[in-house]
């Protein structure tokens, strides 16, 4: 139940992180509401797991979707170029986050 939860926590790590962005400065309504509920979440979500799960693990996991998914998020929407290297680099991140799940 701890990785699911940390896998969720990743994700809405990302959806806190975009939100930033778009909120522009807190200027936006919409964005800044997404970005304080997600933000909550994602590090209850994180705290949960971190009860069973190491911290260096839980967090290294958690900041590696969170990033992933963000990258890849902005590059699929415009906001940021695509590149052969920054694909490669992302998915070398997702191999390092398995690879922490398939040593714990």
């Amino acid at each position: 139940m701890s990785w699911l939860v940390l896998v969720v926590s990743g994700v809405l790590e990302a959806v806190w992180a975009t939100a930033l962005g778009r909120s522009e400065g807190f200027s936006r309504v919409v964005p800044s509401i997404v970005f304080g509920i997600a933000l909550v979440l994602s590090m209850a979500g994180l705290a949960y797991a971190m009860r069973e799960l190491p911290v260096g693990t839980s967090y290294a996991v958690w900041v590696g979707i969170g990033a992933s998914l963000t990258v890849v998020y902005a590059m699929v929407t415009g906001t940021e170029p695509v590149s052969v290297v920054k694909v490669l680099l992302i998915l070398g991140l997702i191999g390092c986050v398995v690879g922490l799940k398939l040593v714990h």
